[in-house]
């Protein structure tokens, strides 16, 4: 732009600024008009203010209540799942020993079989029975499956035999392996033998 049209250009703004109305000066004398201050500031009222608040705090209440809700409920899960854990800890030595238990089970039968009055018979009896008596303190129990209905939840039938008795159909005839429970909880099948 040359000289000319640049002074050209600040003579018409400054004609204009002339030609406006003068603009009110405010001073500490003047009364200011509060409700229209507050509106032109864009801050919210008293009342908006005392309700955002109010809302803000309650949405925290319900956040907290959520919160602690599912603290609570991860307390109670983790208890339930401790108490399972403890219960269940000695399922893999409980089943080891479940082949010595079946072995104690046969010599004891062997044992009552020779009849003998020997001071060392009674003592190995008295062995079976103290460890019978130990695991079951520990929440072992040996399922009695026999002569009862057979029942697919807690026995394996590994035969079927035919019986005369019509009572006996479909109930245990023989068991061939003791099932067991730890604590309420199935370890082991018991395998029988089924009257058809």
């Amino acid at each position: 732009m040359n000289k000319k049209g640049k002074e050209s250009s600040e003579e018409m703004v400054d004609n204009k600024i002339e030609e406006r109305d003068e603009v009110p000066v405010v001073t500490d004398e003047d009364p200011i008009d509060e409700s229209n201050e507050e509106s032109l500031s864009g801050e919210p009222e008293g009342n908006d203010i005392a309700e955002k608040t109010a809302k803000e705090l309650q949405d925290l209440k319900d956040k907290y209540l959520r919160l602690a809700a599912e603290f609570d409920n991860y307390r109670k899960r983790t208890a339930k799942e401790n108490l399972e854990i403890r219960m269940t800890a000695s399922r893999d030595l409980m089943t080891s020993l479940l082949e010595i238990l079946d072995d104690v089970d046969r010599a004891e039968v062997q044992i009552n079989e020779v009849k003998q009055e020997d001071k060392l018979l009674e003592g190995v009896k008295h062995i079976f029975n103290k460890f019978r008596k130990t695991l079951e303190q520990k929440g072992l129990k040996a399922i009695e499956t026999l002569h009862t209905d057979f029942d697919v939840e807690k026995d394996e039938a590994i035969s079927e035999m035919p019986v005369d008795d019509e009572k006996m159909k479909g109930k245990v005839v023989a068991e061939v392996q003791k099932g067991y429970m730890l604590n309420d909880r199935l370890i082991r099948f018991a395998k029988v033998v089924v009257g058809k």
